[in-house]
């Protein structure tokens, strides 16, 4: 049996630090939204601030993509063709096409985003996710959070770029990574809401992140494997490759050591490690390529 190594396109995409700062917003926004609905649907009345800090932090995190996909295409006023074709004016939605997909999704998930931030945000809007309707808009809306959360990796995944194409776990392991890194948001500034960390909807965000951290781990491992079966492992291990590593691997850390019942480190430190972990992350196997 012959093996042969994977074969590439070489010229690289030319991705600048723009599209490292929306995979990660991007993550962080869909990811809040998740945690938000998870709280409003299966949380007790306990759990409603947390949830409102979620939605008040997923719309304006998921406004700023756009603008840096916008300013970072080489044409930025062209950027609504990718919603509208200028040839016949109509709309440009190619179900084939994982480019034409995320835009699409990125824009209906923004729907959600705005519906639940303005429901968190006015009180004469408050209930208005609530009741059969709204939970089914939370669902829905929830769904398409986790699309914009894996989107990122599923788009490097699919490419013919050494690395991206041969970590096929990089969907899950971005929305994973996502899932922990708005954990850890959330619990810095629901802390600050509510002014105590020992509040329970707290302590159900922490242990819901570590299980998401566990999952993180996971994928981490079998994407290493994939790398390195396909001889590109090189790659995500340079001298810089290993230092994010190393920040990576703090940030899967912090949820366990940085809240035990010995010692708790400042909210402040343990998100921004686990925020840093998150961006590292993406940043080591992005620009691998």
């Amino acid at each position: 049996m012959i093996y042969l190594a994977a074969e590439h396109f070489v010229r690289s995409p030319g991705w600048t630090w723009l599209i490292l700062f929306y995979f990660f917003l991007a993550g962080l926004s869909g990811g809040s939204y998740v945690l938000g609905a998870m709280l409003r649907l299966f949380g007790r009345g306990e759990h409603e601030e947390t949830a409102r800090t979620a939605f008040l932090v997923a719309f304006p995190l998921i406004i700023l993509c756009p603008i840096l996909l916008t300013v970072d295409l080489g044409q930025p006023v062209r950027f609504w063709h990718m919603v509208i074709d200028p040839a016949n004016n109509t709309l440009n939605f190619k179900f084939w096409s994982p480019m034409s997909l995320g835009v699409w999704g990125l824009g209906v998930y923004s729907g959600f985003a705005f519906l639940a931030f303005a429901e968190a945000l006015f009180k004469p809007l408050r209930g208005l996710l609530k009741g059969t309707l709204g939970r089914l808009i939370l669902v829905v809306g929830a769904l398409f959070a986790l699309f914009v959360c894996a989107y990122t990796g599923v788009l490097l995944a699919v490419s013919n770029q050494p690395v991206w194409s041969d970590g096929w776990p990089i969907g899950g392991l971005f929305l994973a990574s996502a899932l922990s890194g708005s954990a850890a948001l959330l619990l810095l500034l629901a802390g600050w809401r509510l002014r105590g960390a020992s509040a329970p909807s707290l302590a159900a965000v922490l242990a819901v992140d570590r299980y998401f951290v566990l999952i993180e781990a996971i994928l981490v491992i079998v994407f290493l494997v994939t790398v390195a079966a396909a001889g590109t492992l090189g790659r995500v291990l340079s001298v810089v490759g290993v230092v994010l590593w190393l920040v990576v691997i703090f940030g899967l850390a912090i949820p366990f050591v940085g809240h035990t019942r010995s010692r708790t480190l400042s909210p402040v430190i343990t998100t921004v490690v686990a925020l840093a972990g998150v961006l590292a992350l993406r940043a080591v196997i992005i620009f691998a390529a």
